[in-house]
């Protein structure tokens, strides 16, 4: 880094760069805007917004694996709460961002495998390496993913 850069409201004080930004924004002063950063922030808060969906989803799959796969009926309960909460975290995310749902088509795969890759390393118990869950997403996300009893 040098001293330039070191020298900039964004490097000194992160909270008052924003403040500023957003006067210069609400203001329509786009001349005073530090805009390699703010184009750094923003595409860093998209980011952000698929790391999350990714995490969640991953999430929402490890517990479904263990609540459909794992026979630990104490943990049953815990488990389930765990997948419903994270299905209306998933469906807030995508109320908020419509747009990250062919994201979330793109990525759900991955996101079981890496779920499956979990679970095979914390439970010695047969998960399935195929996808076992709904693949229609409003299924996914509002049914309940453990066995019917």
């Amino acid at each position: 880094m040098t001293n330039l850069q070191s020298n900039t409201l964004y490097d000194q004080d992160f909270h008052q760069w924003i403040e500023q930004t957003i006067v210069c924004l609400k203001s329509g002063d786009l001349q005073a805007l530090d805009r390699i950063n703010l184009i750094e922030e923003m595409d860093a808060l998209g980011k952000r917004e698929k790391r999350e969906l990714e995490n969640r989803l991953i999430t929402l799959f490890e517990h479904a694996l263990k609540r459909q796969y794992v026979p630990l009926e104490d943990c049953y309960r815990g488990w389930d709460v765990t997948i419903r909460r994270t299905q209306k975290d998933i469906l807030k995310i995508l109320r908020d961002s419509p747009s990250l749902k062919p994201y979330l088509q793109n990525i759900f795969l991955d996101c079981y495998q890496e779920a499956l890759e979990n679970m095979q390393l914390e439970y010695d118990v047969s998960f399935p390496e195929s996808y076992p869950f709904p693949t229609e997403f409003d299924q996914l996300l509002t049914q309940s993913l453990s066995h019917s009893e």
